[in-house]
């Protein structure tokens, strides 16, 4: 069973909020609703989400200091943002955004189309990133185990190895035809750079695969811990 991605849309108004749930319905995620920054902070506490949709305008604590605090947490500073507002202020109003650590900012009311494609990007590098790190946990379990089972150190760690190249191989070629998916249709820079530090984890797992390979002189040391 495929574990589904959290999305945490945050709004004051009831009607927008229900409006965000029905464009983004299509994707079949686990859509959070949040009516107010707090509110939004304290799930943020114990789920973890692939992607945020945070309105702007919003009494007591607005989008802007909303994410001032999802970016000073160490826990949730790299949750993609996407800011909505309803006001467009100029340049400047935009540029706050951007400083706040949002990877898009989109003006009311925004093309349906478009943004639920931009939320599945996010949704898609989430998914990918969260199998690398399976992949990795089940690498170091499976090499701690064969450390203290005696007669099977010797003979299954080939066998190991050969089956965790062959899932990282197949993470890489999603991996791969994501970057080519981005490029082919001009995507955001922010989920061009998600990206690419996907897939510079990627090599990195693979390049510790490759030093665990008998004869190689390499050990369970050299894996890298996925961010």
């Amino acid at each position: 069973m495929v574990q589904k991605a959290k999305i945490l849309l945050v709004d004051d108004r009831p009607e927008n909020l229900l409006a965000l749930e029905a464009i983004l319905s299509a994707l079949d995620q686990t859509l959070v609703r949040a009516s107010s920054g707090e509110e939004a902070l304290k799930a943020l506490l114990t789920d973890d989400f692939a992607v945020i949709l945070l309105d702007v305008q919003m009494p007591g604590m607005d989008g802007f200091e909303t994410a001032a605090h999802i970016k000073r947490r160490e826990r949730t500073r790299d949750i993609p943002i996407i800011f909505l507002t309803a006001i467009n202020h100029g340049p400047h109003h935009t540029f706050r955004g951007y400083a706040a650590g949002a990877v898009d900012y989109i003006s009311k009311p925004f093309d349906p189309w478009v943004l639920r494609a931009k939320v599945s990007v996010f949704v898609e590098l989430y998914m990918k990133n969260c199998k690398l790190r399976e992949q990795a946990a089940l690498l170091r379990l499976q090499l701690e185990g064969d450390g203290t089972t005696g007669g099977r150190h010797e003979k299954e760690p080939a066998g190991l190895l050969a089956e965790l190249s062959a899932r990282l191989a197949a993470v890489e070629e999603q991996a791969e035809a994501l970057s080519k998916q981005l490029d082919d249709e001009s995507a955001d820079a922010a989920a061009v750079a998600t990206a690419a530090h996907l897939e510079r984890k990627l090599t990195g797992l693979r390049r510790a695969l490759d030093a665990l390979e008998p004869g190689t002189g390499g050990g369970a040391s050299v894996l890298p811990a996925p961010n």
